[in-house]
């Protein structure tokens, strides 16, 4: 059974959108795209060179496809491995693209997803995808988040967890701060919610 890993940059106030320049998303009037840049250093660039060289198949929304798919190409030598691993895009209105190899999942996206978890092959990191992360966080098909928290607040935005999360426990697996502040955390599904009294 293959994991489902979401991988996301986020603010101390759980904004996702548009972490990694200028024009990248800029729905809903976002104004700060680009904001992790400035927060770069040799530990953030280390554990994303070692998440990026796993094996993996990517799990992306369809708005964050149409961002990745004209600059990676085009920059390969950064990432390798992503012009390989397959991509399963969430998307009821495009079917094929020449960025290869590309799968399409229309209709019953969580269906889908749920038995393409049951196949063979490497896990599923899914990155950005505001929307469809929400649509998997209520159907439960999250095993893992590997979280970068950086130190700033942006008030507006699309946030990571929104009304509709399921409630879940989670246990950390790893977990370090980088010299920029950046706390870097991933978390592994722990079973049911317990509560207790004092």
């Amino acid at each position: 059974m293959r994991k489902l890993i979401v991988l996301e940059f986020l603010t101390l106030d759980g904004v996702i959108q548009a972490p990694g320049m200028p024009g990248e998303d800029t729905s809903g009037g976002f104004k700060y795209g680009g904001w992790q840049v400035p927060y770069s250093d040799n530990v953030i660039e280390a554990v994303m060179h070692k998440h990026m060289n796993l094996p993996f198949d990517l799990l992306l929304g369809r708005k964050t496809f149409d961002i990745w798919a004209p600059y990676w190409p085009k920059h390969s030598e950064i990432w390798p491995p992503v012009m390989t691993a397959t991509k399963y895009v969430a998307s009821n209105t495009i079917t094929s693209h020449e960025w290869k190899p590309s799968v399409f999942l229309g209709g019953d996206i969580a269906e889908k997803i749920r038995k393409l978890k049951q196949e063979k092959g490497p896990d599923l990191h899914v990155y950005g995808s505001a929307n469809l992360v929400q649509t998997l966080m209520k159907n439960d098909l999250v095993d893992e988040f590997w979280l970068k928290i950086y130190p700033l607040t942006l008030g507006s935005g699309k946030r990571l967890f929104v009304d509709g999360t399921i409630p879940a426990a989670f246990k950390v697996t790893e977990s370090q701060i980088s010299p920029a502040g950046i706390i870097i955390a991933n978390y592994k599904r722990a079973g049911a919610v317990e509560t207790g009294s004092y």
